[in-house]
Parts: C-alpha cells; structure tokens; sequence
C-alpha cells in the first residue's frame, strides 16, 4: 500500500479552529500560529485544497483574526470544544469527500486536541501542525501533542505539510509555494 503515510494535496482538507482576536493575545507563540496558519491557509488555496474554519463563541471571544478571514470561508460558529459541533461543518467534509484532514488553531489542549480525536474516532486521519497551533501554557502545548501522538493522530510541521501537499518540483504550483516556504517568520516579542 504505497503512499498511506503520506500527505498529498488528494482527498485532503483544511480545518483552522477558532484563531480569534480575542484568544490569540494570550497564546504563547500566537504570532506563530497566525502566520503559519496563513501560510497553510494560501497552500491550500493554491492547491485546491478546500478549507473550513471554526470560531468558539464568537458573540463572546470575537471573529477570526482579520488578517487570516480575508483568505478563508465564512467561519462556522460553535459552542463544542471540538469543531464537529459546528452546524454543517460533519456534512460539509464528507460532501467534499476528504479522507485526510490537516489541523491548525488553538488552543492545542482543547480545541485541536478535542476535534483531532473526535475526527480520528470516526476514521479520518488527521495530522495536527505542531508550529500553526498553539496555547497560553507551553505545558498545556507539549502534552497535548503527546497525547495526540499517542492517540494515533500525526504531528508535523508547516514546511512538511506544504511539501507534502505539493509533491513535484514540476507542479505548476510550486513556485508559489517555494516562496511561502520561503516567507521570514514574524519577528519574535519579547
């Protein structure tokens, strides 16, 4: 079976969980999450990979972070931690008919960690981007991605993702995702 441990832009899809202006100010690493969540966000864009997007509460915690909503769907509202309490968002994926789900957002612990197993349990794989999540406690970050691993969900990165996603050199879209690989980091706050 070659090929089952790989990533391809094929049958995948985008889930960006609850990056909300009123979260992310507290999330160790939040100008990471948003700019690697941007940079997964244009990929997939480019790639034809199709993106949803959650936000927790959004009467209480605020809209998306504006600099990632210009490039994604209307977000679905929803008051589960995990995302798949979202109206439409179950019905959505297996219209799109996705077998393979790629993660970003915050919090790690809650929401990601919640919407990884929920989404593994009814048997999609799913790969959760270490660097495009995050929490407010570093603790809370590492064991939930410990836990996650264990429970049989991958850990990546955002370079491997859109690497994976791509996979030729001779892609017509390479180029254009050479240079998100490419991109400087945002400038570390002290």
């Amino acid at each position: 079976m070659t090929g089952m441990n790989r990533w391809t832009s094929h049958a995948a899809g985008l889930l960006v969980i609850d990056i909300q202006d009123r979260l992310i100010g507290a999330i160790d690493g939040g100008e990471r999450v948003v700019w690697n969540a941007s940079r997964l966000i244009r990929a997939a864009n480019l790639l034809k990979i199709p993106v949803w997007a959650s936000e927790q509460y959004p009467q209480g915690l605020g809209p998306t972070v504006a600099s990632l909503a210009a490039t994604l769907p209307a977000p679905l509202p929803k008051t589960t931690f995990h995302a798949l309490g979202a109206a439409g968002l179950r019905d959505s994926l297996r219209d799109a008919d996705v077998a393979h789900l790629t993660l970003t957002g915050i919090e790690a612990h809650v929401c990601v960690a919640q919407t990884a197993l929920e989404l593994n349990g009814i048997g999609y794989r799913v790969q959760v981007v270490a660097d495009a999540v995050g929490s407010r406690s570093t603790l809370d970050f590492k064991v939930a991605l410990r836990r996650l691993a264990a429970e049989g969900v991958t850990i990546t990165t955002t370079e491997a993702v859109l690497f994976e996603w791509t996979e030729r050199s001779d892609r017509p879209e390479f180029k254009a995702i050479s240079a998100l690989v490419k991109e400087s980091p945002p400038a570390a706050t002290s």
